[in-house]
């Protein structure tokens, strides 16, 4: 049995995911750290970045460090009729850092819904979403959004790309003063303005955003973000999710429903993902897809007391001690629940809390 008190945050969070998506019907998935170039040439567009780490294989085949999880398990997937491939996974990818610019390894955990999905499906990875924070913290919240209303509300207010695309930008960073100047630079009416105004500062809780956007707008995607708000209520974390349609993400990769989740303690998302129909359409794929990434690199910032000791017990012996009687000593401390470092000298850099001496002239 594995004491969880030793795991480092990630290597705790790992144990435990497993265990929860295996729950669902989730099986684990493996991959190799190397793929085809080729893949990310032709799908570059849903990468966080172009630049990709590359060689040459011993048959002179161009291969990449994966930069993405996502698109290794599209490419092994199959467009079954009425089935669903359930899958998770704990892979690490290689990016360029936005700080340093240098590329970095970074770990990742998370899950993918992929096949003939339905508002269950939907329900069922955003739910998981909220319980993966759950087990990283009792401090987080999961913020939800949908791609298609806010595209559909954007369409109707300006039926020009750019500024769709600028005031998605505006949308993310919350930017409402330059958004209503982007309005009257496209010349956009006063009434559509201040509906993009509601939307922007609409966000929290989920029935209170609900009763606000329904006074200004209509439509199927408002019917999917009312049908998933009545599902979630039967989750156990229901109050931490919530409606903010801030919450864009990669919009060449994502599609619908898109979710971001932050726990206390770290400044940046630890949890993205959403439904990608987009990506997987542009990959000649029919099915529908659904899923999120755990960033577990950053739980490395969470704010842990440090522990002012190494073990609990040093165990000190000789060349005298009985090794049976140290072997019992070892075995009596940790089934007790202590750590036990044995030694036959006291360590210079060893922290503990205490010292159990067996050496025969010891005055201990």
């Amino acid at each position: 049995m594995i004491d969880e008190k030793l795991l480092k945050s990630e290597e705790r969070a790992i144990f435990n995911l497993r265990s929860l998506y295996r729950k669902y019907g989730y099986a684990p998935f493996k991959m190799s750290k190397f793929e085809e170039y080729d893949l990310y040439v032709r799908n570059k567009d849903f990468l966080v970045s172009d630049r990709v780490i590359t060689f040459n294989d011993t048959n002179g085949k161009l291969m990449a460090l994966k930069p993405d999880v996502t698109l290794s398990i599209i490419k092994n997937s199959d467009d079954t009729p009425n089935e669903k491939k359930k899958v998770f996974y704990n892979e690490n990818v290689y990016r360029i850092s936005k700080n340093t610019h240098r590329y970095k390894e970074i770990m990742q955990a998370g899950l993918e819904c992929i096949g003939d999905l339905d508002f269950y499906d939907i329900y069922e990875v955003i739910s998981l979403a909220a319980e993966t924070l759950a087990q990283i913290s009792d401090s987080f919240v999961l913020n939800v959004s949908h791609l298609g209303f806010l595209q559909k509300i954007l369409a109707d207010i300006c039926d020009d790309a750019g500024f769709a695309e600028k005031a998605i930008k505006l949308i993310e960073e919350k930017n409402s003063h330059d958004l209503v100047k982007l309005c009257k630079e496209y010349g956009v009416e006063d009434e559509k303005s201040r509906t993009l105004s509601t939307i922007i500062s609409a966000s929290g809780e989920r029935n209170k955003v609900l009763s606000q956007i329904e006074k200004i707008c209509s439509g199927e995607n408002l019917n999917e973000l009312r049908t998933i708000s009545e599902m979630l209520d039967t989750s156990p974390y229901s109050d931490k999710i919530l409606f903010d349609f801030s919450v864009v993400n990669n919009m060449n990769y994502y599609s619908g429903f898109v979710f971001r989740g932050f726990v206390d303690g770290i400044c940046d998302g630890v949890l993205a993902g959403g439904q990608y129909d987009r990506m997987m359409k542009k990959m000649g794929r029919k099915s529908g897809a659904i899923g999120f990434a755990l960033y577990l690199d950053l739980l490395e910032q969470l704010r842990t007391e440090a522990p002012g000791y190494d073990v609990d017990v040093l165990l000190v012996y000789d060349g005298k001690t009985d090794s049976k009687t140290v072997a019992n000593k070892v075995n009596e401390l940790i089934k007790s629940g202590k750590t036990v470092s044995a030694q036959k000298t006291v360590p210079e850099k060893l922290r503990y809390k205490e010292i159990v001496d067996l050496r025969r002239d010891s005055n201990a």
